[in-house]
C-alpha cells in the first residue's frame, strides 16, 4: 500500500508511515529528517521474502492432455507417465542396450548345444589340417623306410622298365658308385682323417638316399672333351664329391684300419693334380662305360685300385666301411655305376 506523499513541511511518525503536520510535538533536534525533507520516495511496505521456485513445468514440459473423464484411473496414471520425445529416444536406447547385454549374457551361459552352430568347414578345417600332415608324415617316412630316392627315381625306373636301353656314363653325369660285394656306395663327408694325411676322409656307406655319396665324373684338366661325352675304357678320369666340390685322391699315406694306401678328398675347383687322376678299366666286352658295366678304378700315380672291404669304423664313422687302395686286381675292388642323373650322349658335329 502506497503512503501519501508529504510536503516539505509534513513528518512522517516513527513506525507508521503517514505523514505527520509540521506543527508535531517533536522539537527538531530530537528527530530525524524524513525521507519527504530529504527527497526521497515515500516508503512502501515490502512484501514477505517468498521460497525460491523452479521454472514452472507449464513453461518447460509441454501440457498433458487430460485424459477423459470415462477413463480408469490406471489409464490416467499411465497417460501422466508418457515421456517427453527426448526422454522416450534416451528410453529406447538404454533399453537396447539393456537387452544387448542380456542377450550376450545368456550366450556366455548356454552350453554347447544351446550356442549358435558354427558353418561346417569352420568346425572342420583344424581337423583336416592335421589330418593332412599326418598323412604327409607317414608318406615321407614310409618313403624314407623303403630307402627311395626322389633325385635318383626318375633314371631307376627308365633303366628297369626297358631293359633294352643302354645307359651310357658321359662327363658331366652325377652317379654313385656301388661296390659290387658288399652294395655300400662310395661315400665322404666334411669329416678330416684322424691320422695318415688329415685330408677329407672318405668311406663306403649303406644307405641309398645319402646326398654324400654323389660324384660328378670329369675330364683331365688338358683334356677336349666336353660334357656329354662317351668315356671309353682306358681313359684318365677324375671324380669330383658334389658336395665339398673336392677330388677323389690317393697317396702313399697308410689308410686307418687295414693300412693300405689311403684314399681321401682333396683341392677345389681350382685345384687339382695328378694325385685325383684315375685310369677306368672295364670289365668284359664294350669300349664305353654303361651302367650296366662292372669297372675298375686304378689310380695313376700310386697304382693301386679302389677297394673296399666289410670291415668298418666303428667311432667317428660309425657303421661305414674302409674305403683305400690295393695293388692287386681281386675280384672285391669291382665297382658299379649305380644311381644317379646322367647326360645324354651329345652328336658330334
Amino acid at each position: 500500500m502506497s503512503l501519501p506523499l508529504c510536503t516539505s513541511r509534513s513528518r512522517v511518525a516513527r513506525g507508521r508511515g503517514q505523514c505527520l503536520p509540521p506543527h508535531s510535538n517533536l522539537s527538531n533536534s530530537q528527530r530525524s529528517p524524513s525521507p519527504c525533507e530529504l527527497g526521497a520516495a515515500p516508503f512502501q511496505k515490502r512484501p514477505p521474502p517468498q521460497p525460491p521456485r523452479g521454472p514452472d513445468p507449464a513453461a518447460v514440459a509441454p501440457s498433458t492432455p487430460q485424459p477423459p473423464q470415462g477413463l480408469s484411473r490406471r489409464r490416467t496414471a499411465a497417460a501422466n507417465l508418457q515421456p517427453s520425445p527426448s526422454g522416450a529416444a534416451t528410453a529406447s536406447l538404454a533399453a537396447a542396450l539393456a537387452r544387448e547385454r542380456i542377450r550376450r549374457r545368456g550366450e556366455a551361459d548356454a552350453g554347447p548345444g544351446e550356442r549358435e552352430a558354427l558353418p561346417f568347414w569352420q568346425r572342420t578345417w583344424f581337423l583336416a589340417l592335421l589330418l593332412a600332415m599326418a598323412a604327409a608324415s607317414f608318406a615321407l617316412a614310409l618313403l624314407l623306410f623303403l630307402g627311395l630316392d626322389l633325385h635318383e627315381a626318375a633314371p631307376a625306373q627308365s633303366y628297369a622298365a626297358d631293359p633294352d636301353t643302354v645307359v651310357e656314363i658321359t662327363y658331366g653325369s652325377v652317379i654313385k658308385l656301388m661296390h659290387e660285394r658288399t652294395k655300400f656306395r662310395l661315400h665322404s663327408h666334411d669329416v678330416p682323417y684322424g691320422s695318415g694325411s688329415g685330408q677329407q676322409s672318405v668311406t663306403s656307406f649303406p644307405n641309398v638316399d645319402d646326398a654324400n655319396s654323389y660324384w660328378i665324373v670329369r675330364p683331365q684338366p688338358d683334356s677336349s672333351a666336353k660334357q656329354g661325352d662317351p668315356i671309353t675304357h682306358g681313359t684318365i678320369i677324375r671324380l669330383q664329391h658334389m658336395r665339398t666340390r673336392k677330388w677323389l685322391h690317393s697317396h702313399l699315406h697308410a689308410s686307418p684300419i687295414t693300412g693300405n694306401l689311403e684314399v681321401s678328398c682333396f683341392g677345389g675347383e681350382n685345384e687339382s693334380d695328378t694325385g685325383d687322376y684315375w685310369r677306368l678299366e672295364i670289365e668284359g666286352s664294350g669300349k664305353t662305360w654303361r651302367q650296366d658295366q662292372r669297372i675298375r678304378l686304378r689310380h695313376v700315380d700310386t697304382g693301386g685300385y679302389l677297394h673296399s672291404h666289410d670291415r668298418k669304423y666303428t667311432r667317428i664313422a660309425g657303421g661305414q666301411q674302409e674305403v683305400c687302395g690295393v695293388g692287386d686286381k681281386r675280384p672285391d675292388n669291382i665297382w658299379l655305376a649305380a644311381e644317379g642323373v646322367y647326360h645324354p650322349v651329345m652328336p658330334h658335329k
